[in-house]
């Protein structure tokens, strides 16, 4: 099997960190072929800036009332991480809007607790989505990796998982099935990327074997 550099990234969050916790842990395993360069912070207060400094990783509090405006505030952010090297900007529960530079289209990827185009859109994150889900009635949640752009769930999506809906749910017990694909689809979508197999060809997104 042909070995591939590890892809730099920068990891954003805001509130917990549980998925900056899991890409560590899979980096730890050997599993993920990533290098966590920075993590930024919306929050002074998020969980996952301990994960990050138990780890070493460098990490920085940048708070968007800070700035005067989202395209401050995004400068910012992207600012911070070319300078760490970052080729992948990835949204790990970063609950703030930013737009979206040039030079980081398709590169900066996120991930929603529900099957794009379903139940997604501006204001529908958390536990919203998946009460959302259970009041329409489907059959199948999941969520989707996606290149973000500058509008709400909207970039190519890169995979996705699907999880049963079942009769008994709620939005808990829904939340914990799919958080639980989401820790498998995130680094297997980092790790399609670190491997060069990831093409965009207008809003479709082709996995090719090794190039």
């Amino acid at each position: 099997m042909p070995t591939h550099p590890k892809l730099p990234i920068a990891v954003l969050i805001s509130g917990g960190g549980t998925t900056l916790r899991n890409l560590i842990e899979r980096i730890r395993a050997g599993a993920l072929p990533i290098d966590i360069r920075l993590v930024l912070s919306s929050s002074p207060g998020s969980r996952g800036l301990d994960y990050a400094a138990q780890a070493g990783i460098p990490a920085e509090v940048v708070e968007r009332r800070a700035f005067v405006d989202q395209d401050a505030f995004s400068r910012a952010i992207f600012d911070r991480c070319r300078a760490a090297g970052a080729k992948v900007v990835v949204m790990g529960g970063f609950l703030k809007r930013l737009t979206i530079p040039a030079d980081y289209a398709n590169r900066v990827t996120n991930i929603h607790p529900a099957l794009i185009p379903s139940f997604c859109g501006q204001g529908m994150y958390g536990h919203r989505v998946h009460e959302a889900a259970l009041e329409y009635g489907v059959k199948l949640s999941g969520c989707t990796v996606h290149f973000a752009d500058n509008e709400y769930d909207h970039g190519p999506v890169i995979l996705q998982k699907a999880v049963p809906v079942l009769d008994g749910d709620t939005p808990d017990t829904l939340a914990a099935r799919v958080f639980g694909a989401e820790c498998e689809a995130y680094p297997e979508a980092l790790r399609l990327l670190a491997e060069g197999r990831v093409v965009v060809e207008g809003r479709r997104v082709r996995v090719i074997d090794q190039p």
